[in-house]
């Protein structure tokens, strides 16, 4: 079981370095572990791994989802309803029965990362000596198997589907969220058709016009389509927890010639990350050969960010592609290829694909048009 050799993967880590327990917290990694994952978190959840047994501190809302879910051996449920008043009422009350079973000194891993600061004063203040097993977990996950990745095809097909209905009825004096809504709606319906009894969910976001294109996160608004718009168009579409991202930029009506230019460079910088990318190079040298289509044109300080970041259960995941990062890049790993430039006054501009690499180069998940001509309307 995939899961399994997972959690031995951490075992030996935790025996290299002499830990005794280690407290998961994040909910991803927590997913990636158990097989478990819940909506919300505003009830802690916490995962235990110890040398023979997984552990799971859950709300009681959660227990027979847990129940079904998770690849653990043993469930600590709390509860908050007034009738059960006499149960156990907080996560922190089993947590620490489970760490008063270790003697002081006693090795504890936790994600340095990611674990709340009380939380990690808590482990501290009852003596244990704190290990940093995040960075373990992120080398892990940075690294997609066969099964991971047939999940990221899936989602790249599907955000195909959407992105291709939504540009199809593409006009003038539709809202941001009317075009969005033609994707989505393709997507749900033929989700619903092609897998059925899977989990499938969705995030989009439209910029349009000015200044609301030059500024790279924005959530869609009510604002409509006008002639000489700049648009970017960004979907991510997770297939069983695994996601896909694709992004286009397009321009409608009378647009300048400026702003044609500066598609058409985005476009030439992210196909040179896109021919580049592959196992071998570092993270650093796709990002700065992207960074260079743009600094060659002299814009570069019009550049907000880097070229691309690792996919796959969470939106955005380390390691991350930066012109500062020396990491090798490996086959199996998963990137976004998304150089962008925002100019004032002119406009955003970025295409973002999904790319996989492999051992003898890379390929693109998502497969939608990426030419100037197919994003003009």
């Amino acid at each position: 079981m995939v899961i399994q050799k997972r959690v031995n993967q951490i075992r030996k880590f935790m025996d290299a370095n002499e830990v005794k327990l280690s407290i998961v917290w994040e909910p991803d990694n927590q997913f990636y572990l158990t097989g478990f994952r819940a909506i919300s978190y505003s009830r802690p959840i916490v995962t235990l791994l110890e040398e023979n047994v997984v552990q799971l501190i859950i709300p009681g809302l959660e227990e027979a989802h847990a129940d079904e879910k998770a690849n653990v051996d043993r469930i600590h449920v709390y509860y908050e309803q007034y009738g059960l008043r006499e149960q156990v009422l907080t996560y922190i009350e089993h947590l620490t029965n489970i760490l008063q079973q270790y003697p002081r000194n006693t090795k504890i891993g936790v994600e340095v990362g990611v674990l709340p600061a009380s939380v990690y004063l808590f482990v501290q203040n009852m003596g244990f000596l704190l290990v940093d097993i995040g960075a373990k977990i992120t080398e892990m996950r940075s690294i997609k198997d066969a099964h991971e990745i047939e999940l990221l095809k899936v989602a790249g097909h599907l955000s195909d589907l959407a992105i291709g209905e939504s540009l199809r009825n593409v006009r003038i004096g539709m809202s941001e969220l009317e075009f969005d809504s033609y994707g989505d709606r393709l997507l749900l319906e033929k989700a619903s058709q092609d897998y059925p009894d899977e989990l499938i969910g969705y995030a989009d976001w439209t910029c349009s016009g000015l200044p609301r294109s030059e500024m790279p996160h924005l959530y869609s608004s009510t604002r409509k389509f006008k002639d000489g718009d700049v648009v970017v168009h960004s979907r991510q579409v997770w297939f069983n927890n695994y996601r896909a991202e694709n992004e286009r930029t397009f321009l409608i009506g009378n647009v300048t010639e400026r702003q044609k230019d500066l598609l058409k460079l985005a476009i030439e910088a992210q196909q040179v990350g896109m021919e580049l990318i592959r196992p071998g190079i570092t993270a650093g040298e796709v990002d700065s050969a992207c960074f260079n289509v743009f600094k060659k044109a002299g814009l570069a300080d019009y550049v907000q960010h880097r070229v691309g970041h690792g996919l796959g259960l969470s939106e955005h995941e380390e390691p991350y592609l930066r012109f500062d990062n020396d990491l090798i890049l490996q086959e199996g790993m998963v990137y976004t290829i998304e150089p962008g430039i925002y100019v004032p006054g002119v406009g955003g501009f970025r295409h973002s694909d999904t790319v996989i690499l492999t051992n003898n180069g890379s390929f693109s998940v998502t497969k939608h048009a990426r030419d100037f001509e197919g994003m003009r309307f």
